[in-house]
């Protein structure tokens, strides 16, 4: 019935054998997809750390499937985006349907418009999506150690201590920062006697993915009270290898043992897809929650992904979350342990994730309320949202089948510098960079795959802030190309490249050429414009023109050298 999944041989660890305590700048605890990607990210950025497991497989089921357009675009700057692509099922479109009818009450695109490298979504099996990162890891010299469990972690104010335990005995290793990627029970977070806050929603959902062949479209299909599942919900999705996810929703007084005999479970499948031969991958049933910790920085131990904040299955927004968990931590990591910003940036990680975890806790509440409504009222008032929505677009936004994962534009970030110049769009300060088609040296590229292999700041292990300049303005453009060479030289340089035609743009720029509008578009670029982005491909400020001296202010306020990193903590 189960898939056999890879696994993974344990090694002895040195100190076993020395006696000796080992240390390293940090330490990953958890080797699920945030684990990897933090210490990916780390090893990217020259920080040597080391990934501890207490398996010694990859996942076993498919487990989380669905992964956004921004997870995929900060793997590709890790190197090992375009390998998940190729593998996984991409889809952009959704439908949903509601009772007998056949034809959706509304369908949905993830994307707004055609020009982006990477899809709304992939559907991927969680154990591929693991070994595609543990290979990526391997290739950059990164160590995992499996079946080593932590078994005690002694914070202290310059560093953490544990104690692990493996097959072959018990040792100890000190770090400067922890990382705990541990999951939703996150035994570090019980050692350190933290809990969470928020809601556990009660309800039950049935997983079965099933190999199947079928020509059903590549989309996301949401039913409400379907014949095969009257008075519930359910959800297809397509995966690779023939594999498709139907998820059941039960309700909450179940006899969970019986609902798992295979042939209970055949039995709602084959009410679901008549006449369709099938096996099962993988069986699960689960419950959620919508909760999060307080704080996600506690001293030198910092949470990221399930270990910090749960959400429900509704919007993928879970494991998405944590890969940009891990993408904010990692630069400012870089940072404060080469001695180029305050211990204090590492405050910014906790306020601008727990302000997306706020937001991805109220969007996956809402989605809950409305998929599981817990009064008739709620229910009727459900009902006749998606029946206006079959024919008056304006009830289609309240259709809430889960509010699909999208990256949190941290507009209140104390690291952006405000907007002094009027703009059109979404490029404001605080959200993730736009990509697009460019052409540099003659080359067809993808924006952020350019500015990740050129700029510095993974694959060189620099510090990464990259400066759009559009070009066209003579005299801008060459008091531009001064500027840059001094900022190339900063303790904390910014690389500026120039937005034009090669003829027209600034001598000693790197010439990013426009070829199909998408950044003059995107940005709302005219010449003069210019966007700092900080390492994670965020925006931290604009201008319509600036110096020098703006330059660096803003840079040095995205590092922490101006302003205490704090956010307010109102969910957008």
């Amino acid at each position: 019935m189960m898939a056999t999944r890879r696994s993974y041989p344990f090694k002895r660890p040195p100190e076993l054998d020395s006696g000796k305590r080992g240390h390293l700048p940090v330490i990953v605890v958890g080797a699920g997809p945030v684990g990897l990607t933090m210490a990916i990210e780390l090893l990217e950025r020259g920080i040597a750390t080391v990934v501890l497991d207490d398996d010694n497989t990859v996942s076993i089921g498919s487990r989380a499937i669905c992964y956004a357009k921004r997870a995929l675009e900060i793997w590709d700057r890790l190197g090992c985006g375009e390998v998940m692509l190729n593998k996984g099922v991409t889809w952009n479109v959704g439908k949903v349907f509601f009772g007998d009818d056949p034809e959706p009450v509304y369908t949905f695109n993830m994307l707004d418009e055609e020009g982006y490298k990477y899809p709304g979504f992939i559907n991927l099996q969680q154990y591929y999506n693991e070994e595609f990162l543990i290979a990526r890891l391997n290739e950059l010299g990164g160590e995992i150690r499996w079946k080593n469990t932590v078994v005690e972690v002694t914070p202290a104010a310059k560093g953490v201590t544990i104690a692990v335990d493996t097959p072959e005995g018990r040792y100890e290793m000190a770090c400067d920062y922890l990382i705990a990627a541990d999951g939703s029970r996150s035994p570090i977070r019980k050692m350190l006697g933290l809990d969470f806050e928020g809601q556990v929603f009660e309800d039950h959902f049935l997983i079965a993915d099933i190999k199947m062949k079928q020509d059903f479209p590549s989309e996301r299909r949401f039913w409400f009270d379907p014949p095969f599942n009257r008075g519930q919900s359910a959800l297809l999705h397509k995966q690779p290898d023939d594999v498709w996810r139907l998820d059941l929703q039960l309700g909450w007084d179940i006899d969970r043992d019986a609902e798992m005999k295979p042939e209970r479970v055949a039995e709602r499948v084959r009410a679901a897809l008549p006449g369709v031969d099938f096996e099962f991958e993988w069986l699960s049933i689960y419950t959620f929650q919508c909760r999060r910790l307080d704080k996600f920085r506690h001293g030198r131990v910092i949470f990221v992904g399930d270990s910090a904040h749960l959400v429900s299955p509704f919007g993928a927004r879970g494991a998405n979350s944590g890969v940009q968990d891990a993408d904010n931590l990692g630069w400012k990591l870089q940072l404060v342990l080469t001695g180029k910003a305050p211990e204090a940036l590492l405050d910014s990680y906790d306020a601008e994730r727990v302000y997306a975890a706020k937001e991805n806790i109220l969007n996956s509440t809402r989605s809950t309320d409305f998929i599981t409504p817990k009064s008739a009222v709620s229910r009727a008032f459900r009902n006749a949202v998606l029946e206006l929505a079959r024919e008056a677009p304006f009830a289609r936004p309240f259709v809430n089948s889960g509010r699909l994962s999208v990256p949190a534009i941290l507009r209140e970030s104390a690291l952006n510098t405000p907007d002094s110049d009027a703009f059109a769009g979404k490029m404001m300060p605080g959200a993730p960079a736009a990509d697009g088609r460019i052409r540099v040296n003659g080359r067809d590229e993808w924006l952020l795959t350019f500015l990740a292999r050129d700029n510095g700041g993974v694959h060189h292990k620099g510090t990464g802030f990259a400066a759009l300049y559009f070009a066209g303005d003579a005299a801008a453009d060459k008091a531009m190309a001064e500027t840059a060479k001094a900022l190339a030289q900063d303790a904390i340089p910014v690389t500026v490249y120039a937005i034009g035609t090669p003829a027209a743009a600034p001598q000693g720029l790197t010439v990013i050429e426009d070829t199909a509008g998408h950044l003059a578009r995107r940005y709302d670029g005219r010449p003069g414009t210019i966007y700092l982005l900080r390492p994670d491909h965020h925006i931290t400020a604009r201008w319509r023109a600036a110096d020098i001296a703006a330059i660096r202010r803003a840079r040095d306020l995205a590092t922490g050298h101006r302003a205490p990193a704090q956010i307010k903590e109102t969910a957008a």
